[in-house]
C-alpha cells in the first residue's frame, strides 16, 4: 500500500481530518485559541482564494491513519508549544 501511495507524482499525502471549514471559522477558532478579543474582518471586495478549506485525506486513510485530534485541539497544542519555545525563534 505504502508504494502504492508514493510513487513519483503521487507523492503528497494531505494530512488533516477531512472536515471542512469556512475561513471564517478558522480564523474564529484561532481567536479563540489564542485569546484574541478584537474584530476579525473580512474584506469581500478583495475575494481570495476558497471560502471554504477541505483536505481530501482519502489516501492517508488508505494508508490506515486516521486523525485523533481536532482543528481546535491542534491549534491549542501548536500555539502553547510556540509560546513555551518563541524565545528560540527570536532574534
Amino acid at each position: 500500500v505504502w508504494q502504492e501511495n508514493t510513487a513519483p507524482m503521487l507523492s503528497h499525502i494531505n494530512v488533516g481530518t477531512g472536515v471542512d471549514c469556512t475561513i471564517r471559522e478558522l480564523a474564529q477558532t484561532i481567536a479563540k485559541v489564542v485569546g484574541y478579543q478584537g474584530r476579525v474582518v473580512f474584506d469581500a471586495a478583495k475575494p481570495d482564494g476558497t471560502p471554504r478549506k477541505l483536505l481530501d485525506v482519502t489516501r492517508l486513510h488508505q494508508l490506515g491513519w486516521y486523525h485523533e485530534i481536532s482543528l481546535e485541539a491542534g491549534l491549542a497544542g501548536t500555539y502553547q508549544w510556540f509560546l513555551e519555545n518563541q524565545q528560540r525563534f527570536r532574534g
